[in-house]
């Protein structure tokens, strides 16, 4: 009996400190910042005219080699870049440019935040190209970069290269891979805040041969959907105008084989010789596709053993002239926003189930809203004074790509998020830091 009293103290204290243990780490707070950061357009190369679409007047901008932080207002919601770069301030909803050469061709690409990678795969090298891979870094200290590129003859040796703080630069394509046909390009940042955009432009002489943007994917990947092809259709009387190529490249070290899926509203379907069809490790591969479908655009969904990274390409006819466009793979469909001022794109969802709630805010200040639904595509026209698009909410596995047209050519945009919203833990001061 003379110990239980002093047990029962110990057992008390005991219990007391357990408490107040997990007292203080259950109401231990856990603070964040989030914020947007900014993005970033490519620039206008020479001979070209470009024109950004903002959501707001209001939304900030500066130009990327201005030393000064200072940031100014666009006043617009269509605004036409003369040159350089411009980093902007998107608050959560992405800009879309829009660049063309008079009579010749169009396309657009998304201004995004830095990327740990970007595979383009399209362009090259070979006497026709007039292309060109920019690289932009954004940030206050130097850039090393290195560029990895692949053909249809081999894997290329990697190159590096500096970015001073604040600038870009332009690398011609056939710089990559003299004289090759095929490529696909891995651009890889070692340091910096770097962005890169590829502009795949031919011709031969004097004779134009149509241009495009080549959209970016982050990596390589087993499933693989691309939601936006063009399918321009004959006119009575005429054969058949529109044919597409497929660009595909394994970049491990294992050969693999794919199987490409068309999704059309005629339905889906695996054209003959694009099933198990093999391809080698590092080397660029194409393959002729040209599905029998009366739909103005279709999806293809590629599945493969080992990772793959690919694209379409189309020859289109706009005003006349020939163009063509690069429609790339895309990741799935998330909540976001993107501003489409003066632009009317017609977006194609891909995938078995679609549900999506989209909403068109317009210039006026009114807001549409519709639920697309269907199976394996689904297409929808955004109203032509609509300033921005927001996708609200997408059941799962969906995919989406817009096709605009314009006078001057025909192009591809991936719908996905350029300005995503980043959370940064925020260290909580403790005195056991002080007094340990």
């Amino acid at each position: 009996m003379k110990f239980k009293k002093p047990l029962l103290y110990v057992a008390a204290l005991v219990a007391s400190f357990l408490i107040a243990s997990g007292l203080t780490s259950v109401s231990k707070p856990s603070n964040y910042s989030e914020s947007y950061p900014a993005v970033v357009c490519p620039p206008t190369l020479n001979g070209l005219t470009s024109q950004i679409s903002i959501s707001s007047r209001k939304t900030q901008y500066q130009r990327l080699e201005n030393r000064s932080s200072k940031t100014l207002p666009f006043n617009a919601l269509r605004f036409p870049v003369s040159k350089d770069s411009l980093v902007i301030s998107a608050q959560g909803t992405t800009p879309l440019i829009w660049q063309s050469r008079t009579g010749s061709w169009a396309g657009g690409t998304l201004c995004s935040g830095p990327s740990a990678a970007a595979w383009f795969v399209g362009g090259t090298a070979n006497v026709t190209t007039r292309g060109r891979l920019m690289l932009i870094n954004s940030g206050l200290s130097d850039a090393i970069v290195d560029i990895q590129s692949y053909t249809e003859n081999a894997k290329q040796p990697i190159k590096s290269v500096n970015l001073k703080s604040k600038s870009y630069m332009q690398l011609s394509i056939d710089s990559l891979a003299p004289g090759d046909k095929t490529l696909a390009v891995q651009v890889i940042p070692r340091s910096g805040r770097v962005n890169a955009f590829m502009i795949d432009e031919q011709g031969a002489g004097l004779k134009a041969l149509g241009g495009d943007f080549v959209n970016s994917y982050p990596m390589a990947s087993k499933e693989v959907v691309i939601p936006a092809i063009p399918n321009q259709l004959p006119k009575k009387g005429q054969k058949a105008s529109a044919s597409h190529t497929l660009r595909i490249l394994t970049p491990g070290e294992v050969n693999t084989t794919f199987t490409l899926e068309v999704l059309s509203a005629d339905g889906s379907f695996v054209p003959v010789g694009m099933s198990s069809r093999s391809i080698d490790a590092g080397v660029v591969s194409e393959f002729s596709l040209e599905p029998k479908i009366s739909a103005s655009a279709f999806a293809v969904r590629i599945t493969s053993a080992e990772p793959v990274v690919a694209s379409v390409s189309s020859s289109v006819t706009i005003s006349g002239h020939k163009d063509f466009v690069w429609s790339t793979a895309t990741p799935p469909l998330t909540p976001m926003s993107i501003a489409v001022t003066g632009l009317s794109p017609l977006i194609a969802f891909a995938g078995d189930s679609i549900s999506v709630k989209v909403q068109a805010k317009l210039i006026n200040g009114k807001t549409l809203s519709k639920v697309i639904k269907g199976s394996d595509i689904a297409t929808w026209r955004v109203p032509e004074n609509s300033r921005s698009i927001t996708i609200v909410s997408s059941s799962k596995g969906v995919f989406a790509g817009a096709l605009i047209a314009s006078s001057n050519g025909y192009g591809f945009i991936p719908i996905q998020n350029g300005s995503a919203l980043t959370r940064v833990e925020v260290p909580n001061s403790n005195i056991r830091v002080l007094n340990p």
